[in-house]
């Protein structure tokens, strides 16, 4: 009877070793159109422009941004994505934000705009756009329970792919300093031999800490350099 346990739990194991190597691929690169940096007491905001099919950039999203960027001792003074709109209401609302820098001139002149900007040292507003989808997946996985007790059998997998730009204008020159862009492949694994054992890939996570610190390179960037 021990001899059957172990000949059921071997091919487990060596599942699991295959299945936690190699999930996840990233790529991220940066287009940069002016010259960054970032002084004391100068700050970021996060904000979502709505995604080409009608739905926003993940809250969970911004919110992990905002953490990874503010984070440790270099970490840049972040102002909360919902303090900043409602401090500046309406004018960062989704029906009323300004869509392009060409329109950012236009709304500083609006009264009050600029000086609750200048209150909050706001240096850059970083507009995210994207989402994580799941793109592909297959595999078979049945469970059955009897008398004599029950299990799941089968192999199941599938592919998230999350893919973030972030949009820098620079409120300094009221102009686009520049995108930054990652896209990242996650695949998860779930093989089943009695007991099911997932493998899963955390695209979006990786997403996150890949883009910000990307964001974080192109903000600090020397102006002097």
């Amino acid at each position: 009877m021990k001899q059957d346990r172990r000949l059921i739990k071997a091919p487990a194991v060596i599942l699991m070793a295959l299945s936690s190597a190699g999930c996840i691929t990233s790529t991220v690169q940066d287009a940069r159109t002016g010259v960054t940096g970032i002084g004391e007491g100068e700050s970021v905001v996060i904000m979502a422009k709505s995604y080409h099919l009608g739905n926003e950039t993940e809250l969970k999203y911004i919110r992990c941004i905002e953490d990874s960027l503010s984070r440790g001792k270099d970490g840049l003074r972040v102002i909360p994505h919902d303090q900043f709109v409602d401090s500046l209401f309406p004018w960062f609302e989704p029906r009323t934000a300004p869509a392009e820098t060409k329109n950012l001139a236009k709304l500083m002149a609006r009264p009050g705009v600029a000086d609750r900007i200048e209150e909050q040292g706001i240096r850059y507003i970083i507009w995210l756009d994207g989402d994580t989808e799941r793109v592909a997946g297959g595999g078979s996985l049945s469970c059955a329970a009897g008398p004599g007790g029950g299990g799941c059998f089968g192999f199941a997998w599938w592919q998230k792919d999350a893919d973030y730009d972030a949009s820098v204008w620079d409120l300094q020159g009221l102009e686009s300093a520049g995108t930054v862009s990652a896209d990242v492949s996650g695949t998860s694994f779930m093989p089943a031999l009695v007991i099911p054992l997932p493998f899963i890939a955390r695209t979006q996570a990786r997403a996150c800490k890949t883009l910000a610190d990307q964001l974080h390179a192109f903000i600090v960037q020397d102006e002097a350099a």
